[in-house]
């Protein structure tokens, strides 16, 4: 029986088409198409009950496929095992199994191991469901068009749609499943080669019209899978427009030639696609429900299409066992399945993206290269990669220039005059606990805690150049003597009880998204009363209700310049080591920058150069006060996350307007720009961005954004995507995660210092004991 689904309170079904019957167990099932996801789900739900009538349409031939190989995980074949052993016992007796993944660059080539692949021809994947669905009694209808799926949901209890990312279903009902397909920025074709190739291979072909990427990979001895992409411009560019399908395929055998060995590519009326991401609102309307391409894609980098339809398969015969109602039953498998095929979705796009953006890493070393290629997806990382290959991963630390024994998170990092002892930063977090702008004794114990906890750097919250620039009555300040004063306080504890930790102060200005409560009492929203006025690029309030802005007059322009160069001055007397300029997150700088928020028709308005006017002018005038020995960063929104506004492409420019005027370094953010933003929240999400301007500018970048394991840090640093961690909020949870991330890998170098006072707790602490004898006999009652 299929492994048990996950349980809940089952969602409302949406209204629409109702079948004959509503019960779990639908008799008559269609499933519209016959590739493996729709073909498993026949054989599953037909072995489960024999009595059902389980009909298949499909179009095309029994051998018509697209593509030649497919690899299954090691857990979708013990899923397939459970639930089917006389399909797995066919399957096995089909794998080609490999370990190793080859990288290829600039002539050189770099092997990891360790990583353990099972494929087998399409073909004969669909050859093994056709025999077991006829073996079972499902009905299989060839080069037939299924009817037209009102039809089918009135006629049949279940109607399964896996009729592809081009699902004809899918359209039909696009006004229920309100589907979004976003087309990406690269060609690809499908194709094959006469030969197993050793590895799975990824090589990479810089030519005269740009970089193109081979992923190829064997599925039985005899033959493999090759897979040919580029940019669309690139394709363009090297004339594959204006080739026919044979003239295409000779060229690419022929750019990859040492790949290939010399051999000729085939092809199975392959043509050139642009890979279309495929997402859905909802995955069932009445008695009809979506199954793998169909409802959902992940691009071919990573592997998942087969594997994500044949678990939809098992997920959705699992719950119609499980659940009282068919209703209850498709909204048990949508809950079940679309968080496991989000975070693949979020996989396959950080992949994706990687490949597209491929340009950017080709000047990496060649290691680190293959490195950050193997991690592109963030579900390989550096302890994973250490555990499966150890002598490649000590081999890239090697590169990077990591003592023995050193994980790349603690290693040092020079910023002007100041080095930090490692690459976490504890990041800005705004604690709302200041009264009149002054830091208290709160924020002594805060920071102090943070600096002994053993973090390269520990930054303020945004610290506050005016009374009118707080965000909330709750925020510092650094606009008096007597704050000044009281940070002085915090840094001198910092420098005397956790020596080796930097503390660096942001300055900002809320800008027109002042005058708000405390976060926990309603976050942007206007006081009840006290409000003081707001100024900012232009008049536009952060909210319909929220207070509007007035539009800063070239007077007032000056004014805010001095109180920028004021705070950075007391900022030097009070001890601060680095000093980050706050132009992200819709503050009064962030305005200027964005085409949203800056609607001004004079100097300081229009292009990105003139929109960076402003910025620029208060980081030189901060540059000129703030010591020469000390590094100055800016942090920047990447991105908008709306339309209309910054793009990557702009970060890239902003950043290095920045970098020409003697930024240091570019802390990478993104969004809280505009109220109405639609960010891709994930693991690491935002540091895509800072790869981006890092490779592109050459300046070093401080990544931020759900980055929660040392595990993550150390990934991303030795892939090259970036220079520094910050972490927010791991560091609410745990003051001393850094102590503990060194203690957790064993580490006890310079890179990090436990507070004498602490040192009796540099071990995890005993817990209970776990190695009693395990029971070896169960009685029966």
């Amino acid at each position: 029986m299929p492994t048990k689904g996950a349980r809940g309170t089952a969602r409302s079904a949406p209204t629409g088409p109702q079948p004959p019957q509503t019960t779990n167990h639908p008799h008559r099932i269609a499933i519209i198409g016959g590739g493996p996801g729709g073909l498993y789900a026949a054989a599953l739900l037909k072995r489960l009950r024999p009595h059902r009538e389980v009909t298949v349409w499909e179009r095309n031939a029994p051998d018509d496929t697209f593509g030649f190989g497919v690899v299954l995980s090691d857990e979708t074949l013990g899923g397939i095992e459970h639930a089917d052993p006389n399909v797995y016992a066919a399957l096995q007796q089909h794998f080609t199994r490999w370990d190793d993944i080859d990288i290829v660059h600039r002539g050189t080539r770099h092997t990891s191991g360790g990583h353990g692949f099972a494929a087998l021809g399409r073909k004969r994947l669909l050859e093994i469901l056709h025999d077991r669905c006829r073996d079972l009694g499902v009905e299989l209808r060839f080069h037939s068009e299924a009817p037209h799926p009102a039809r089918l949901a009135g006629a049949y209890d279940l109607v399964i749609a896996a009729d592809g990312v081009h699902s004809t279903t899918r359209e039909a009902y696009a006004q229920m499943f309100r589907p979004q397909v976003t087309a990406h920025r690269c060609r690809y074709i499908w194709l094959a080669a006469d030969f197993a190739l050793d590895a799975f291979r990824f090589e990479i072909a810089e030519t005269e019209h740009g970089v193109m990427q081979l992923h190829g990979y064997p599925y039985a001895a005899d033959a493999s899978t090759v897979i040919v992409e580029m940019r669309e411009e690139v394709w363009r560019a090297a004339g594959f427009e204006e080739l026919d399908a044979q003239e295409s395929i000779e060229h690419c055998a022929k750019i990859f030639a040492d790949a290939l060995g010399g051999r000729p590519l085939r092809s199975n009326n392959s043509a050139w696609s642009t890979f279309r991401t495929v997402v859905n609102e909802r995955w069932s309307h009445g008695n009809v429900v979506l199954l793998g391409d169909a409802a959902h894609t992940a691009h071919f980098s990573i592997g998942s299409g087969t594997k994500l339809a044949v678990e939809d398969a098992l997920a959705l015969a699992a719950c119609l066992e499980e659940q009282d109602s068919l209703q209850g039953a498709l909204a048990a498998y949508e809950e079940e399945r679309r968080p496991v095929v989000a975070s693949t979705q979020r996989a396959a796009r950080a992949s994706l993206e990687w490949f597209e953006n491929l340009a950017l890493h080709l000047d990496q070393p060649p290691r680190q290269f293959a490195f950050n290629l193997l991690t592109r997806s963030r579900r390989v990382t550096h302890d994973n990669l250490r555990l499966r290959d150890p002598r490649f991963t000590e081999a890239v630390e090697r590169e990077f220039g990591c003592p023995p024994g050193t994980p790349p998170m603690f290693t040092p990092l020079r910023l002007r005059g100041l080095t930090l002892r490692n690459r976490v930063v504890v990041s800005p977090m705004d604690m709302y606990s200041a009264t009149d702008g002054l830091p208290g004794d709160f924020h002594l114990v805060h920071l102090g805690a943070r600096a002994l906890g053993g973090a390269g750097l520990v930054m303020t919250e945004m610290v506050c150049v005016s009374p009118e620039g707080r965000i909330t009555p709750g925020c510092t300040g650094l606009y008096t003597g007597k704050q000044a004063e009281a940070w002085k306080r915090i840094t001198e504890f910092v420098h005397a009880r956790a020596p080796g930790t930097a503390i660096g102060v942001q300055l900002g200005h809320s800008g027109r998204k002042g005058s708000t409560k405390l976060m926990w009492e309603g976050i942007d929203e206007p006081l009840d009363d006290g409000n003081w006025p707001l100024v900012a690029a232009s008049p536009i309030p952060y909210k319909p209700h929220s207070q509007t802005p007035r539009e800063l007059s070239r007077a007032q322009l000056t004014d805010l310049r001095e109180q920028f160069t004021s705070a950075a001055w007391r900022a030097a007397r009070a001890g601060f080591d680095l000093l980050e300029l706050h132009c992200a997150h819709g503050y009064l700088l962030s305005g200027f920058l964005s085409p949203l928020t800056n609607r001004r028709t004079d100097a300081y308005g229009g292009s990105l150069a003139k929109r960076l006017r402003f910025p620029l002018e208060v980081f030189d005038a901060v540059r000129g006060v703030w010591p020469q020995e000390k590094p100055l960063t800016v942090r920047i929104s990447a991105t908008d996350w709306a339309k209309g506004g910054n793009t990557a492409e702009d970060a890239v420019e902003i950043a290095r307007a920045f970098a020409a005027h003697g930024a240091d370094a570019i802390d990478v953010s993104t969004g809280q720009v505009v109220a109405d933003e639609r960010p891709e929240y994930g693991r690491s999400y935002q540091t895509p961005y800072a790869d981006r301007i890092r490779h592109a500018t050459g300046i070093p970048v401080i990544a931020v954004g759900v980055i929660s394991s040392w595990d993550d840090v150390n990934s991303l640093i030795l892939a090259g995507r970036t220079d520094l961690c910050a972490l927010a909020r791991p560091h609410l949870y745990d003051p001393h995660w850094t102590l503990h991330a060194a203690a957790e890998q064993g580490y006890d170098g310079p890179g990090v210092a436990w507070p004498a006072p602490y040192r009796a707790g540099s071990r995890r602490p005993q817990t209970g004991r776990t190695d009693a004898p395990k029971p070896r006999l169960s009685l029966g009652s």
